[in-house]
């Protein structure tokens, strides 16, 4: 073990008839992080495309290799601002089979179906990604519908089944569907066959129907869960439903967004914010926050008046230095005219963030998520989901 541990996507070639490690030496990263000899029995195939058989496609027919991988996030539930349901229905789904899993014998057995739906921006996927880096022990696949969609016929459902096939050979598995609908929205006379045998294919394998499906859960994800296909719904035993987040969440949100950037927020500033983001997502709260801390940046560009401070110099952080450059007004003490362009690359000391700043943002930042669709996700919650 002499060799340095680090996780790398993979690419699957069918004609090879292996899968074929970007590793070296056709190895691959096994569940727990540890060196495996790759399995002739797995077929995925590159994009999770390819031809099917070798030589009967041109090597410029087949699709690009690389589409999914096993990958290792690093996304700890802290990072994830409120969800407490969410989080503890995955935790219960996820990490207690895998660390007692003496505790889910005979009748009691995880889930093996998890969805999370609820609004555009609302963690669904960051979600995942925090399973995937608690989760220690289980291999993660990640998957859309543009890696098992395929121009060749009856190519999309072998690539639907290789891809459950290999999560049987790497077990405990977790494999996530992104946008779910778009792969298995309700069947109906207007759409093509392909589409339909696709959809024929998930049920089997999700219902396990041949084959144990124990060890692996499938996670949706999708913003729109009203569309999906009501078999494939029911193949999702827990339907969690994620919320816009509550107050307490969204100032949480703004703390993990600012980070260490150096900045004048009070709590009560923090608390002020979270008040006045009432309806916003966290994926709008993310661009508030990215756009106010972009605004020293312009008060450089737009400076016209420049003054010597204090402040720790740019090459060594541990030297305080006297001569540093910052934007101020024509009428401070010590102001010269001058603009950013003359301004030295080692002397610049850009403002912190403010209040001010913060609010000029969120005055140009609306909303993304709509009443209708609110509505809309609510009435699938009472019907068939959980809050998380």
């Amino acid at each position: 073990m002499g060799e340095r541990r680090r996780w790398v996507p993979l690419r699957w070639t069918l004609a090879e008839g292996f899968p074929r490690g970007l590793c070296g030496g056709g190895r691959l990263w096994g569940a727990a992080g540890v060196w495996q000899p790759p399995s002739p029995t797995a077929r995925l195939v590159g994009s999770l495309g390819g031809s099917c058989l070798r030589g009967c496609v041109s090597r410029a027919a087949r699709p690009p290799a690389g589409a999914i991988m096993m990958e290792k996030p690093n996304v700890r539930w802290s990072d994830v601002a409120g969800l407490e349901g969410a989080k503890e229905a995955l935790k219960e789904a996820v990490i207690l089979p895998i660390k007692f899993p003496h505790l889910f014998t005979g009748k009691r057995t995880p889930w093996r179906g998890i969805l999370l739906f609820g609004p555009p921006g609302t963690g669904k996927s960051y979600l995942a990604k925090a399973v995937a880096t608690e989760a220690n022990n289980s291999t993660f696949f990640s998957v859309s519908s543009s890696d098992l969609m395929s121009k060749w016929l009856g190519e999309s459902e072998k690539l639907v089944k290789n891809l459950f096939e290999l999560a049987r050979q790497h077990k405990p598995s977790i494999i996530f569907i992104d946008e779910v609908d778009s792969l298995c929205g309700s069947r109906n006379e207007n759409e093509s066959e392909a589409a339909r045998r696709i959809k024929t294919e998930f049920l089997v394998q999700m219902q396990g129907v041949g084959n144990s499906s124990d060890g692996i859960l499938v996670l949706g994800a999708t913003n729109i869960p009203w569309v999906l296909d009501s078999a494939i719904r029911r193949r999702f035993e827990k339907r969690i439903y994620i919320p816009l987040p509550e107050e307490a969440a969204r100032a949480q949100m703004f703390k993990l967004h600012l980070g260490n950037t150096p900045h004048c927020l009070t709590e009560a500033n923090i608390h002020e914010l979270a008040r006045k983001t009432d309806g916003y997502s966290g994926a709008d709260i993310s661009i508030i926050v990215r756009d106010a801390l972009m605004q020293p940046v312009r008060k450089v560009q737009s400076a016209t008046h420049f003054k010597k401070v204090r402040g720790p110099s740019r090459t060594n952080p541990n030297v305080i230095v006297d001569d540093l450059l910052t934007p101020c007004s024509p009428g401070d003490p010590g102001a010269t005219e001058m603009t950013w362009m003359e301004v030295p690359s080692d002397k610049l000391m850009e403002p912190i963030v403010c209040m001010s700043d913060m609010l000029r943002s969120l005055a140009t930042t609306r909303p993304t998520v709509n009443a209708e669709d609110l509505l809309k996700v609510k009435k699938f919650t009472e019907d068939f989901g959980q809050e998380g």
